[in-house]
Order: structure tokens, then sequence, then C-alpha cells
């Protein structure tokens, strides 16, 4: 499997924004999901897109702040975090999902192959 390719992440103050890349082929794929994971707790779904039609998925924690999108051209997906506060400091992780339903996004089991990840850090 290729595995997906992030970019992005840093540290930023609180209130700040940030965008995180992920290079993923739209061919072996029909979902990617972004994923947060801080030490000791368990990984966190934040967002995901079906590929086919661009719906997107948010968790309750950042909708209204994030926005997740694709390039379809680029097989580059995108998370866009605005107004970022300290609890959103984690190492974030691109993933990508064969699956295709609403009941999966959420569900690190259900993706097939994963990003190395990226630091999210927000001082406040």
């Amino acid at each position: 499997q290729v595995q997906p390719v992030q970019f992005g992440g840093g540290t930023v103050l609180s209130g700040g924004s940030l965008r995180l890349s992920c290079v993923a082929s739209r061919l072996r794929y029909n979902t990617v999901g972004w994923f947060r994971q801080t030490p000791g707790t368990e990984r966190e779904g934040v967002s995901a897109i079906f590929l086919s039609d661009g719906t997107p998925y948010y968790a309750d924690s950042v909708r209204g702040r994030f926005t997740i999108s694709q390039d379809a051209s680029a097989n580059t997906f995108f998370l866009q975090m605005d107004s970022l506060k300290p609890e959103d400091t984690a190492m974030y992780y691109c993933a990508a999902s064969i699956f295709r339903h609403s009941d999966i996004v959420f569900r690190p089991e259900k993706y097939d192959s994963w990003g190395r990840g990226t630091q999210v850090t927000v001082s406040s």
C-alpha cells in the first residue's frame, strides 16, 4: 500500500490558523479522514470526506472551526484549522479507507493506510 504523505502542522497561538495537507491516491480509496492523538489517549476522529462527492464530516469539537476539502486533480486533501484552541494540540494523522459509509468515518480500525503524523501545538 502507498502510505498517505502529510504536510503542514507546527506551532500557533490560540485563535490562529494552520492548514494540513495529505496526498493519497484517489484510485485506491473512498474516504480520507483526519485523526488526532495526544499521549495516553485513543486516536480521535476529527474530520473526514468522501472522495466521490466531497461529503464532509466533522467531530462536534471542531465543527465550525475546521474545514476539510480536496483537490481532486492533485490527489490532495486539506484540513483548514481556524480559531485554534490549546485543546487542539495533538499529533494529527491523515488516513485513507476503502470504505464509504457514514458509520465508519471516525472509526480508526476501518482505515487501511495512515500517514506518519504531524504535530500541531496551540499555545495560549
